[in-house]
């Protein structure tokens, strides 16, 4: 049987109040504080690459841009994992050889800067052969940016013969769907579908092909279908005048988007009247 003196002990033990509130603080004082995400802006940049750039890989143009950027001191947000890269994306690589006077380049910062600061810092850099056209801070809720078409000239060849080169084309664009080599498989698309429009001009060709989740008709493709694959050798050249986005930022400078009007001959120069990176 149990005495009512211990019976009195196990009921009527005292609480230590101020040790209790003073574990309490404790134990808020040592809690992990929280750690703020990192920023993550998201600018896109037009630019022209040209001259000797043009004989760089899209590899290469990437590594260009990653030390164009740590020159400038931007600071840059990076991917996660054991190897972290810098935030750099092209919704189009450029093939080897060809210019680009509107190309498009999608970067990460880890900090909030106006785009007349972003434009000025890359400018600064003076790498020859790159001119900045324009910056633009991408809008919350846009997606990556998916290209939708590209246009491109090619200059004639010495000697050509225009009404020979007309013929072609229209025997070229009357064809339904047309078949060109890719790595060991045959590529066959809608003709219609593909090239947009394709026209001859005083001095150069005029190409607009659309872009797809699948294969898609290359310039050199056109030249070949067209009959014309030596143009190259010959010393015709390819330039891509301008990527069109799925998703385009339109605006005129201010606080999220800043031009370079000297950037490009005026001949050259983007649309006033919708402007878009």
């Amino acid at each position: 049987m149990t005495s009512p003196i211990d019976d009195r002990s196990e009921k009527e033990q005292p609480v230590d109040t101020a040790l209790s509130t003073e574990n309490v603080q404790k134990d808020e004082s040592t809690a992990t504080p929280q750690v703020n995400e990192p920023l993550r802006i998201r600018y896109r940049i037009r630019f022209s690459k040209t001259g000797l750039l043009r004989w760089i890989s899209h590899r290469d143009l990437a590594r260009l841009w990653e030390r164009l950027l740590r020159r400038a001191d931007f600071k840059l947000s990076m991917t996660q994992g054991f190897h972290p890269k810098p935030r750099i994306g092209f919704p189009s690589a450029l093939a080897l050889g060809v210019d680009g006077l509107e190309e498009v380049v999608e970067l990460e910062f880890a900090e909030d800067l106006i785009p007349q600061n972003v434009l000025k810092r890359l400018q600064d850099d003076e790498q020859p052969g790159l001119a900045i056209i324009s910056v633009a801070k991408v809008p919350e809720g846009f997606k990556k940016p998916q290209l939708e078409q590209s246009t491109y000239q090619i200059t004639l060849p010495e000697n050509a013969d225009p009404a020979s080169i007309k013929t072609s084309i229209d025997q070229l664009l009357s064809q339904p769907s047309v078949s060109v080599a890719r790595k060991k498989k045959t590529l066959t698309v809608e003709t219609a579908t593909q090239i947009l429009s394709l026209q001859m001009e005083s001095q150069h060709l005029s190409l607009t092909l659309a872009a797809s989740e699948a294969a898609t008709l290359r310039p050199q493709d056109v030249l070949d279908l067209l009959g014309f694959a030596d143009w190259i050798e010959q010393g015709s050249t390819i330039t891509r005048t301008r990527v069109y986005l799925q998703q385009d930022i339109t605006g005129e400078e201010g606080e999220t988007f800043a031009m370079a009007t000297e950037s490009l001959p005026a001949d050259q120069l983007p649309n006033k009247q919708g402007r878009s990176v």
